[in-house]
């Protein structure tokens, strides 16, 4: 890994397939130095499609995204978990559903034949995340989960990710629940990073596999199992950001190459470049 800003790789790249949590987003507020070095790399020629594992259909974290001040130039297309997974769910429809997750993600299922109903009537089960966002653990549903191993239900999961930064802790995603459900001997399905599924509608929002060079595309992100790996899987370098989900990690309170290669390696992950945080100069 070699540390880097934007800037130093904006000739070797000519597309970005950026984070949103813990990149250009705190959990909290968008990040200003993030956003402007997003609007150089394009004002230089370069695109960017926002890359997130949100539950939300693209429109939908777009118009979040919006409301926190985005800047029209920083993007050019956004690509979602929630869109990835929407041709399962479109699968599944009609059915019946049992719902885990908070009630501002239900946007997910707009137009979907689907009846919520309890975990006993319930063809499957989809999760969005925790039903308390800030509190809620993936131990909270294991009475949920031993109707549903009795069952034989699958498990849908509209974000893979473990944990996310939302100011200055970390709370746990859908991921964590799902792998929950793994572990206790549950079916999951999963389609955002670090599946394929997603990158390949990163791909055809800007313009499809003749438009998108993958030998100059970056990754960028701070989740090591989710983008690094991800962009691994997909064949594309990587940016790592430390100040994201890893930041207690690393050593003396500041970013060192070897402390971020190190953290990254008790994940079986590497990354080309590193950085504290998403800069261009």
């Amino acid at each position: 890994m070699e540390r880097a800003t934007l800037s130093q790789l904006a000739d070797a790249y000519d597309t970005l397939f950026c984070d949103v949590w813990g990149v250009i987003r705190d959990g909290r507020s968008l990040i200003p130095d993030a956003m402007a070095a997003l609007c150089q790399f394009r004002a230089g020629g370069g695109r960017v499609c926002l890359v997130s594992n949100s539950p939300r259909l693209n429109a939908g974290l777009e118009e979040q995204l919006l409301k926190l001040g985005l800047p029209d130039e920083a993007y050019d297309a956004i690509a979602t978990s929630g869109d990835a997974i929407h041709t399962e769910l479109v699968k599944r429809t009609p059915g019946r559903a049992f719902s885990i997750g908070p009630s501002w993600d239900d946007t997910l299922y707009g137009g979907l034949d689907l009846e919520f109903v309890g975990i006993d009537e319930a063809d499957f089960i989809s999760v969005t995340g925790p039903d308390d966002f800030w509190n809620g653990k993936p131990e909270d549903y294991d009475g949920v989960f031993k109707v549903a191993l009795e069952r034989d239900l699958d498990l849908v999961c509209a974000n893979p990710d473990i944990v996310v930064q939302s100011g200055d802790r970390l709370v746990y995603c859908a991921g964590a629940i799902a792998r929950r459900y793994r572990e206790m001997g549950g079916r999951s399905i999963v389609a955002g990073k670090p599946h394929r599924p997603i990158y390949q509608l990163a791909v055809e929002a800007l313009g499809g596999e003749g438009a998108v060079d993958l030998s100059r595309t970056l990754a960028i992100g701070d989740g090591p199992e989710t983008d690094i790996g991800g962009a691994e899987r997909f064949g594309i370098d990587a940016l790592f950001i430390a100040d994201g989900i890893l930041a207690g990690e690393m050593q003396n309170g500041g970013f060192e190459v070897e402390a971020a290669v190190q953290a990254l390696k008790s994940y079986e992950v590497a990354a080309r470049w590193g950085a504290p945080q998403l800069v261009w100069d």
